[in-house]
């Protein structure tokens, strides 16, 4: 039996070193392929960082995974990959740029042949990239594909320098000012609608206002009109009631005087004759 536990455990070590390898291999070709500029239509990309978090996932799982900061830097690197495919995907070169802020490329070499981060290389590169192309939006003109390249060449070669450094902190300054002057210039539009709304608001309450006491008063005089048409109409009735009781009285008082005429006259006649 422990032959064979022995022989199951060098099997699951070789196989996460294996997969680990093969993590490294397509980071790299995928840093790689980040640096190069792609087509629109491109998807190995996509794939390929897909890949790579299944394969962090596995390599998480693992029994014998490396130490944790290794991984932390690996999964620093994936991130940092997907938020740029993520970035790129947006319409507005100042989105772009301000998703690109945000990014945290990796800290350490993936190969020991890179003295400078390939990560961090892709993103001073996006960061030029993007700048370019908003400043191109702001003046108008086509962005020219010549200094994004020497920017390539000069990153690829020495790695950043101070002055691109320099240079890229205040282009990223510029695109920060302009998004607060859009967010103020949007602050002081909404501030607008918000005081027009609310003047309009208190107006309709106004005028609802006065209906509600128009309607008010009318229901009110409604009702005051409704209790006198039942009292003439009690006083009408009783009226009625009234003559009706003395034209009865009348009648019944001719009409006797006229039975009693009748009978005197037929008395007195035969007298007469």
């Amino acid at each position: 039996m422990a032959p064979a536990e022995g022989a199951e455990h060098h099997w699951g070590v070789m196989a996460a070193s294996r997969l680990e390898l093969n993590l490294v291999r397509l980071l790299c070709r995928c840093e790689a392929m980040a640096a190069e500029k792609r087509d629109p239509d491109e998807w190995r990309l996509e794939k390929y960082v897909g890949a790579l978090e299944d394969m962090l996932q596995a390599l998480k799982a693992q029994a014998s995974k490396p130490a944790s900061e290794v991984l932390n830097e690996y999964s620093r690197k994936v991130d940092f990959l997907k938020g740029m495919l993520q970035a790129e995907k947006l319409t507005s070169s100042s989105e772009k740029a301000l998703a690109n802020q945000f990014l945290a490329p990796g800290r350490v070499p993936t190969t020991a042949r890179e003295r400078v981060p390939a990560t961090k290389t892709v993103h001073l590169q996006s960061r030029a990239r993007y700048t370019s192309e908003m400043r191109s939006e702001l003046l108008g003109t086509d962005s020219s594909e010549e200094p994004e390249l020497d920017v390539r060449k000069r990153t690829r070669a020495s790695g950043p320098t101070p002055r691109d450094e320099k240079q890229s902190a205040a282009e990223l300054d510029l695109v920060l000012q302009r998004h607060q002057n859009l967010q103020e210039k949007l602050a002081e539009e909404m501030l607008g609608l918000a005081r027009s709304l609310k003047t309009n608001t208190l107006a309709a309450q106004s005028v609802i206002k006065k209906d509600n006491q128009t309607l008010s008063h009318s229901l009110k005089m409604a009702d005051q009109n409704l209790e006198k048409l039942k009292t003439e109409s009690e006083r009408l009735e009783q009226h009625t009631q009234k003559s009706v009781n003395w034209l009865l009285w009348a009648m019944l008082i001719v009409v006797c005087f006229i039975f009693i005429s009748m009978i005197l006259f037929i008395r007195i006649m035969p007298k007469l004759k």
